[in-house]
């Protein structure tokens, strides 16, 4: 793999005789989104706080790109802290200011730009973060949504390659949890940078992450991608991730990708080779178009309500599911086989046009231009297994079974 664009090695923190840093390992790399996992208050701000270079060490070595931070010049220093940006818990917008003067605000302290190459660069991200119509606006005015794409387009004023987002989901519901991370995870494709993101709550982390890393007891215990994670047996499983999976439930219904393989096996473990099951693969279709005309919060209500008509239509009957990627779900079905699946997909699919889709635009109207048109297309694809089969061969085979089942268009002022 290429050089770590940040490396710790073996980081310690103290402050007096407490140490809350102990011997710290971690590697991050360029162009990723690395999140830090951890419990509230087991040291994930003061490891921020080392790589933004708000604190130093007390034993160990930070690299940035292969280059000791220690063994920099002063202007070397600054060069690599100049390319960092950070998002504040809180936002941190100012009340006084406007939306467009507080995007401003780090161009006017930080460079010696003319006033023209200021607006051009801050209307640029004004509309690229659409927030063009709050431009003129203050804080208070705008929803919490809107207040955090505020505060990124300002953290991405400055065209940085590294941006850390300090717990930016605390204190919100869990469809915003969501939403919020969805944000991030958006404009981490849009414009490229590097998003370290430290949370002790994020039931999107298995969606939104390329690599974890795990702050448990002042150590890394684990560094990997989230799907090393779900085979990681560590302590730090009972005490964090039991936690994840509880907004994951929260926020869909469903059970975590861990859970779901755990019951599969036990259901395969008791059942005859000659039995069969069905698998049942969901997508909601076009999530992008749903975020630009409805905006993230209501895009994660629209995955909300996929996870609630899932499981009250397949979970009374015994089936189990998951949520599989941040749009996809899977439903295993035990005793069932094609034609029975097919009945009841149909009956999912009649109860959620008529009641799923209208819950989630009524929640949606409001924060909606008039004339918005959004499609919500729904996929879904049907295969049969035997135990003696992996699992996932038979989630392949109703992938690739996919069609369109559903689609209603939707449009603000109805």
């Amino acid at each position: 793999m290429d050089t770590p664009l940040i490396e710790f090695k073996n980081v310690t923190k103290r402050f007096g005789r407490r140490t809350i840093l102990e011997r710290v390992n971690l590697k991050i790399y360029e162009g990723e989104v690395t999140t830090i996992i951890g419990l509230s208050g087991g040291g994930k701000t003061v490891l921020l706080k080392h790589i933004i270079g708000l604190l130093k060490p007390d034993e160990g070595t930070i690299l940035f790109r292969g280059k000791p931070l220690n063994g920099m010049s002063k202007i070397e220093m600054n060069a690599s802290l100049a390319q960092m940006s950070y998002m504040f818990q809180d936002n941190a917008l100012f009340d006084s200011m406007t939306v467009y003067e507080n995007i401003a605000l780090p161009l006017r302290e930080t460079t010696t730009m003319t006033k023209a190459e200021v607006d051009r660069k801050v209307m640029a991200r004004i509309e690229q973060t659409e927030l063009t119509d709050s431009a003129r606006k203050f804080p208070s005015e705008l929803s919490g949504g809107m207040q955090k794409r505020a505060a990124l387009a300002r953290a991405l004023v400055i065209d940085p390659s590294i941006v850390l987002f300090d717990e930016p989901t605390s204190g919100q519901d869990p469809v915003r949890k969501n939403a919020i991370l969805g944000m991030i995870a958006q404009y981490q494709r849009k414009f490229g940078f590097t998003a370290i993101v430290v949370s002790h709550e994020i039931p999107d982390v298995y969606f939104i992450s390329n690599r974890i890393l795990a702050l448990y007891g002042r150590e890394i215990v684990f560094q990997g991608t989230p799907e090393e994670l779900e085979n990681f047996d560590h302590p730090f499983k009972d005490e964090v991730i039991r936690s994840l999976e509880g907004l994951q439930k929260e926020l869909t219904g469903l059970h975590s990708r861990r859970q779901f393989k755990v019951m599969y096996h036990g259901q395969m473990k008791r059942r005859s080779l000659r039995d069969t099951y069905c698998v049942a693969v969901f997508k909601l279709e076009s999530l992008d178009a749903i975020i630009t005309g409805l905006g993230h919060e209501s895009a994660q209500e629209a995955i909300q309500s996929m996870g609630v008509y899932i499981d009250k239509h397949f979970g009374a009957i015994g089936g189990f599911s998951t949520r599989r990627s941040i749009n996809e779900f899977v439903t295993v079905l035990p005793y069932s086989e094609l034609d029975e699946a097919e009945d009841m997909l149909k009956d999912f699919v009649k109860d959620f046009q008529e009641h799923g889709i209208s819950e989630i635009w009524a929640g949606a109207r409001e924060r909606t231009a008039p004339g918005t048109c959004v499609d919500f297309t729904i996929l879904a694809g049907l295969a049969q297994g035997r135990p003696i089969a992996e699992i996932e061969t038979i989630i392949a085979s109703a992938e690739s079974q996919q069609k369109e089942i559903g689609r209603l268009r939707c449009a603000a002022g109805e």
